[in-house]
């Protein structure tokens, strides 16, 4: 019996080839180190406040309530009453008519809606546009699918007068981003506002990625997840509003990042039901249902939102306030202390360089790793605060080219901010101690 034990033992590989070099994940690694040292933690991009009121206790009302149905499964591709309310305000933000049933299509968070999306649209060979820096699942998503990523970076320009550097300094080139389209793309990824820059793409280079999308005949497949958090009064424009677009977007959106609640995983697909017929085909054969009783709170949210849409007791203009004042003392704090911030024009996050404090953490010639990885994680463990390395927002072959840089999430709490602005301070007077 022994023998024949060990002679069972499996000899040949198990791992399927679409898994090769994309095991590593830099969220795990890193929420592990911040789990283990931080005493403030401004890496993962999730606030540390509650959601609204209103919508926590929708929430309950739909565990508690007299609807013993919310508690079992409900429509696959969206519970009716959120497919009817998405359909409803985003048709009045596009201008147009959505079928609830084939227009929109609910998801396990947008994480999940980008998955579908890959799976959907990307056969082998295909390739898909991919602007850098990028939300860091684009890349093994696209090869999960037997695509290949091209990459076109956002380049900074620097800014005038000694002024900090804006998000809105990171731009593409039009002669760079057209030469990456040929016969083989299929699709391109578009992020705005874009994690991890904070960027918020202009008018302007939206209608190039249009221009260029018409005629190539390709996708757009269009990353929303930020829409309402923009700040300086700045106007966040749906490309899928743009001449020739609707027909060819797929937008993706995020109950998460729109009302501050990413454990409840609710995200959605809005886009033609050309489209969207086959990103139901991937979602019944992977999820299949999202959780129902989520799906009811955040379309009881957006119905209270629609009712004060553009007024001043509509949330989603009281958040981007408040958070606009969070990115502001950040920006203070760590321009205060030597870190440059790029001030962004939208979403939680905040990127600074770190060039002046390059003499605490010093080089390790020949190392495989960027430079800003090794900081980060020698900040969080001699340091006590959690940053992400801007290089982790890069494919391979760039990573060493932006590796000076950090990325800092300011949806937090007062107190974790404040905790954050007093270790930046001592850790500036130690630096000037003799």
């Amino acid at each position: 019996f022994l023998s024949l034990s060990l002679q069972a033992k499996m000899s040949r590989p198990v791992q399927a080839q679409r898994l090769e070099g994309i095991d590593k994940n830099i969220w795990v690694e890193f929420v592990k180190l911040a789990a283990t040292y931080s005493t403030v933690n401004l890496g993962q991009g999730f606030p540390d406040f509650p959601p609204p009121d209103f919508l926590k206790e929708a929430f309950v009302r739909a565990l508690s309530g007299e609807n013993h149905m919310l508690h079992q499964y409900t429509r696959a591709f969206g519970h009716p009453p959120l497919v009817k309310i998405l359909a409803q305000f985003f048709g009045k933000l596009l201008g147009r008519d959505l079928d609830p049933m084939t227009d929109v299509m609910v998801t396990v968070g947008a994480y999940q809606a980008l998955f579908c999306c890959f799976q959907a649209f990307v056969d082998e060979g295909d390739e898909v546009i991919i602007i850098e820096p990028f939300f860091d699942c684009y890349e093994p998503m696209v090869k999960m699918a037997g695509g290949t990523p091209v990459f076109v970076p956002l380049r900074p320009k620097a800014p005038k007068d000694g002024k900090l550097m804006s998000s809105a300094d990171w731009q593409l080139d039009p002669a760079e981003l057209a030469s990456k389209f040929s016969e083989r793309t299929k699709a391109i990824v578009l992020n705005s506002p874009n994690n991890p820059l904070g960027k918020v793409f202009s008018r302007g280079e939206l209608e190039l990625i249009a221009d260029l999308c018409v005629k190539h005949d390709i996708l757009c497949i269009s990353d929303e997840v930020y829409e309402w958090l923009v700040y300086d009064g700045k106007e966040h424009i749906r490309i899928a509003s743009l001449q020739g677009m609707w027909d060819r977007t797929v937008i993706i959106g995020s109950a998460g990042k729109t009302f501050s609640a990413t454990g409840w995983k609710v995200g959605w697909t809005v886009g033609p039901n050309r489209l969207l017929q086959h990103l139901r085909t991937v979602h019944q054969n992977s999820v299949y249902h999202c959780a129902t009783v989520a799906q009811e709170a955040v379309a009881q949210g957006f119905q209270r939102e629609l009712e004060y849409y553009g007024k001043p007791d509509s949330y989603f203009v009281q958040l981007s306030k408040e958070l606009q004042q969070k990115r502001d003392w950040l920006v203070q704090s760590l321009d205060a202390v030597g870190m440059k911030p790029i001030v962004p024009e939208g979403t939680y996050f905040l990127v600074a360089d770190i060039s002046e404090f390059k003499s605490d953490v010093p080089d390790v010639p020949d190392s495989d790793e960027p430079y800003d990885s090794r900081f980060a994680k020698w900040m969080v463990k001699n340091k006590g605060i959690a940053a992400i390395p801007l290089s982790a927002f890069y494919c391979g072959s760039h990573k060493n080219n932006y590796n000076h840089f950090i990325r800092f999430c300011f949806a937090k709490e007062e107190a974790t901010l404040k905790e954050a602005n007093d270790i930046l301070q001592k850790w500036k007077r130690e630096k000037t101690t003799p």
